[in-house]
């Protein structure tokens, strides 16, 4: 019997990206506060780390879909801040297409298996 409560990495690290950009389209973040939104939105069955994160923001910057500032924090603490660009939203909704299509997929399979 396959009982395992974590997401399996390989899971995590497709996922990794639309999730970033779906929260970037709802406006400007920070590392650490898209780490706690992807914890409160999964009810803590995502819980990235910085060590995840940092490589997967650097990557999508580079390929020109999210763009960052240096700002100050409440506190006046130095933040990198993200944001989406133009070719970030186009790979969001690419990137929703495709998984509604596998999550589609998934529950046809799902519904079967109970009839």
């Amino acid at each position: 019997m396959y009982r395992d409560s974590m997401i399996r990495k390989e899971l995590v690290a497709a996922s990794a990206e639309p999730l970033v950009l779906s929260l970037l389209s709802k406006g400007e973040s920070y590392g650490y506060a898209i780490i706690q939104e992807v914890k409160a939105r999964s009810d803590g069955n995502l819980q990235w780390t910085d060590g995840m994160l940092y490589p997967v923001l650097h990557r999508m910057e580079h390929r020109g879909l999210i763009k960052s500032r240096w700002g100050e924090s409440e506190t006046g603490r130095k933040r990198k801040y993200y944001s989406l660009k133009k070719d970030g939203k186009t790979a969001m909704a690419k990137h929703h297409e495709q998984w509604s299509l596998v999550h589609a997929v998934l529950s046809g399979l799902q519904k079967e298996q109970y009839v």
